[in-house]
């Protein structure tokens, strides 16, 4: 039994997401400190109070769901395919930025008429009329289903298989299947192919939340926050840089006014301008500014040009905005 004291995080303990998910929780400065790989919980020592819960990948949404755990660590695709209609579930951060995977249809690469979604129905009407039905293997129904009906394919069985789908047409049980794919290696290496229109969704590991768990405990409450901020802040650092550059100029208000008058530079609010005291008693200011990782170069070339000095660059571990979009959607 779980202690209902603390924040209740559940995360995969084995499978493709459990090395991505340990790593990414020690590089956001919450790792879990787990005594062996046998035990099933563990605790974040930088977060007193919250609890790690090793569940398998298929059981976390409903772990969330059902309020066993307030918080878990699962495939995107995973959770949609288990999420109820209004149920206490929510994704509170979509793209963790690993695990990223699409859940495709693959179909034998003999089909040398069969290359797109539109295909894929003609043929499913054909096997209808032969008195037949298109059968096609996949550990994701819910979202199989709903895929297929939107693109006008309404002639068709689903097999669930918990095992390996690839294996599916050549053994017979199944004309096609519908699985997750990273890189389509295994469709190939099993004389599969996916077709045009056919990814039915594109997934990465989200963080998700019981909302009625959270909102009903301040306690928890509070923990979650703390552990959305640190994620979320570590998230945006990706993509911002630090940059300080070295610009003569008569006064600090004129150096503000050139930076300013520059979009490209002026940062997320603005310059930091502190005095250069030099050897030579020109007048010296240093310049830092937060920028776009995309806008590096160019906001490298337009200090240069402005300040005809050096310029260095730091990245950036957290940026916490003023405003947290994780954090709201945990309410």
């Amino acid at each position: 039994m779980y202690s209902k004291s603390g924040l209740r995080l559940a995360i995969p303990s084995s499978g493709a997401l459990y090395e991505p998910t340990m790593m990414f929780l020690g590089s956001c400065g919450v790792s879990v400190l787990r005594s062996s790989t046998r035990t099933y919980t563990a605790n974040m020592p930088s977060l007193p109070g919250v609890e790690v819960m090793f569940q398998r990948m298929a059981d976390i949404s409903l772990k969330v769901e059902d309020g066993n755990a307030d918080m878990g660590i699962v495939g995107y695709d995973r959770f949609l395919e288990t999420i109820q209609e209004d149920g206490n579930s929510t994704v509170t951060i979509k793209n963790l930025g690993f695990g990223h995977c699409d859940l495709v249809i693959g179909v034998p690469d003999s089909w040398i008429d069969v290359t797109s979604v539109a295909d894929l129905s003609d043929l499913s009407m054909e096997f209808r009329g032969r008195g037949g039905v298109l059968r096609i293997a996949t550990k994701f129904p819910k979202l199989v289903e709903r895929f297929l009906i939107k693109n006008g394919i309404n002639y068709f069985s689903l097999t669930h298989s918990s095992g390996t789908l690839e294996a599916a047409p050549a053994m017979g049980y199944a004309d096609a299947i519908a699985d997750i794919s990273s890189s389509g290696t295994t469709l190939r290496d099993n004389r599969l192919k996916p077709i045009d229109g056919g990814t039915i969704i594109t997934s990465d590991a989200c963080l998700i939340s019981n909302k009625v768990s959270l909102r009903d405990d301040p306690v928890k409450l509070n923990l979650a926050n703390q552990f959305v901020d640190i994620i979320d802040a570590y998230l945006q650092s990706r993509h911002y840089y630090s940059v300080t550059a070295n610009m003569r100029a008569d006064t600090p208000e004129e150096v503000a006014k050139y930076i300013l008058d520059n979009p490209g530079i002026s940062g997320l609010r603005g310059p930091t301008i502190a005095k250069v005291y030099t050897e030579d008693g020109k007048d010296w200011f240093a310049v830092t500014v937060i920028v776009e990782k995309a806008k590096l170069m160019e906001a490298i070339s337009q200090l240069r040009s402005i300040g005809n000095g050096s310029a260095t660059v730091s990245q950036l571990y957290y940026v916490f905005q003023a405003e947290s979009l994780a954090r709201a959607n945990l309410s």
